[in-house]
């Protein structure tokens, strides 16, 4: 009777079927750019560069902004998922699994399907969602209970629920899959509970396993001698963030989570490989064709789950196929995304932990900034000069945007104890919390929006906030960049020179990755604020 539930409330909104235009293909993905009114995947484009082609919208009318409507979830935790648009319909997630369907005009609600979760679902975070994936007239997520469900497009209903993971075991599904050609690319979530990380390519027909990536090599895999004694057992590497795509080369690119675990590395020596990396891997069967580690043997929990940005553009002269990534660990990289070479890297928030980076961009550590026992204040913080919010970048200003945040935190080393399904940290019980020592406002800490020159590496321009940002950032053709702040303002700014053309405050703090669409031939903004999700558009 639990499991007929969820199909019982979507055929109860099933009069109302969603007028679902053409099929979305692979193809339709693939050329986004074509059909910029819509949203059809987690980062709009394969590229991730979170970069809307849409103006109607821009720098001289945004002052028009006026809501549309609001989408109000039952549940009281914040959103941190990225809805897609498709033909007119808005696809979103209620924490932690309910998905919704609902008219990009008006904001009618055509079906809505209610996840049963069942037994214990461990998270370290917060029980969230970041989105959806949608392959012909399928609708794809994974859920907190380890499930990949996948439900008609039309109806809400359920076509197969999959167990692809044990939630006993600390593993979860939270990030939104990557439709890639004939397949569904899904990470599992769980770093602080001790997991084995990986990747896996599913069918997207049934959810049957076709290739798997052990972010943690095992015996007879390269890499597994980064990892002292049987610590690849238990060694983190959690997937919270969807990935990139490159067709031309055929890669997709991957950042994984921190090792386990987080605060004592004396249990994990070595590199711990391939933990806080970017991996770039074939599709097609999952082989590793390069990786690139921004933290070896991490001992402050900076994962690298940041979104790879993919861009073309000159470099020293030359064409060249880039990624761009601004860390957790404070510095701002530029690698070759064909071949994982390391060009160029730069702090773009204060570090304290590393003296720079050497030729190879391995990171040239401070031995004294390790945790201690007493307590080691360290910057970045906890949380990192970044986190799993998206970036955005522009070709027309040539900028790379980043949500960065200045603070500090104090980092305790315990006697980690591994127990199955259990938090293992490696920290004491008061572990590791940023502005436990305010002796002064700087080491408070603050939040900022900021442009990276990706030639330099320097800050062109930043937005100062009085709290800690953790919105993600979209760019538009408009000129301007749409965020949001913890203290629940909705932001626009001039994407050339950061200043602040608007603030409406929206009452809750707002976390996940604004979008923008079109709705009835007219542009529209989504930004998520608390439990609600609000839609603007120009004043008639």
């Amino acid at each position: 009777m639990r499991r007929n539930r969820a199909t019982i409330v979507a055929a109860c909104f099933a009069l109302l079927a969603v007028p679902l235009g053409a099929q979305v293909t692979y193809e339709r993905i693939l050329n986004a750019d074509d059909e910029p009114g819509n949203w059809l995947t987690y980062s709009r484009t394969y590229d991730s560069q979170h970069h809307s082609p849409l103006d109607q919208i821009n720098r001289e009318n945004v002052g028009d902004l006026e809501l549309k409507w609001v989408f109000q979830a039952r549940s009281l935790e914040k959103f941190e998922m990225t809805p897609l648009v498709v033909d007119g319909v808005i696809y979103a997630v209620q924490m932690p699994n309910d998905v919704v369907a609902l008219d990009a005009v008006t904001g009618r609600r055509f079906w809505e399907y209610r996840h049963i979760l069942e037994g214990k679902a461990n998270t370290c975070c917060g029980r969230i969602n970041r989105g959806l994936a949608i392959l012909g007239e399928t609708l794809y997520m994974g859920t907190i209970d380890g499930k990949l469900v996948a439900l008609d497009a039309k109806t809400g209903a359920v076509v197969f629920s999959k167990q692809i993971v044990d939630p006993t075991g600390g593993y979860s599904l939270t990030h939104a899959p990557l439709v890639l050609k004939d397949k569904l690319i899904l990470g599992s979530a769980g770093g602080e509970y001790g997991i084995r990380g990986f990747l896996v390519a599913l069918d997207p027909k049934n959810g049957d396993e076709l290739w798997r990536f052990n972010i943690i090599p095992g015996p007879g895999e390269p890499g597994h001698e980064t990892w002292s004694g049987d610590s690849w057992k238990r060694g983190g590497g959690s997937i919270w963030l969807t990935g990139s795509y490159d067709p031309d080369l055929n890669l997709t690119y991957w950042g994984t989570g921190n090792p386990a675990p987080d605060w004592n590395g004396d249990v994990r020596l070595g590199d711990n490989l391939y933990t806080d990396s970017v991996v770039a891997l074939n599709p097609d069967t999952g082989e590793l064709k390069w990786y690139f580690q921004f933290t070896p043997h991490d001992e402050w929990d900076w994962d690298a789950v940041q979104i790879p940005v993919l861009v073309d553009r000159e470099w020293e002269g030359k064409q060249r196929k880039l990624m761009m990534w601004a860390n957790r660990n404070g510095f701002f990289y530029v690698l070759d995304r064909e071949t994982g070479e390391f060009l160029q890297g730069k702090n773009f928030v204060d570090v304290t932990w590393a003296k720079g980076l050497d030729e190879n961009g391995r990171p040239i550590k401070i031995p004294e900034a390790s945790p201690t026992r007493e307590g080691t204040r360290v910057s970045p913080a906890v949380q990192g000069g970044t986190n799993w919010y998206s970036p955005a970048y522009s070709a027309k200003t040539g900028l790379f945007y980043v949500s960065a945040w200045e603070y500090s935190s104090v980092y305790h080393k315990g006697d980690p104890l591994y127990t199955r399904g259990n938090r293992y940290v490696g920290s004491l019980p008061h572990g590791v919390w940023p502005n436990t020592m305010k002796d002064s406002e700087e080491q408070q800490g603050h939040g900022a929006i900021r442009a990276l020159s990706p030639s330099t590496g320097d800050m062109e321009w930043e937005f100062a906030m009085t709290g800690i940002g953790e919105t993600g950032i979209l760019s538009t053709a408009g000129d301007i960049l749409i965020t949001g702040s913890r203290e629940g303002y909705m932001l626009v700014l001039d994407s050339f020179t950061g200043k602040n053309l608007v603030s409406i405050n929206l009452g809750g703090i707002c976390s996940a990755s604004p979008v923008t669409f079109t709705a009835g031939g007219e542009q529209r903004i989504a930004v998520s604020s608390g439990s609600a999700m609000f839609v603007f558009g120009l004043r008639e």
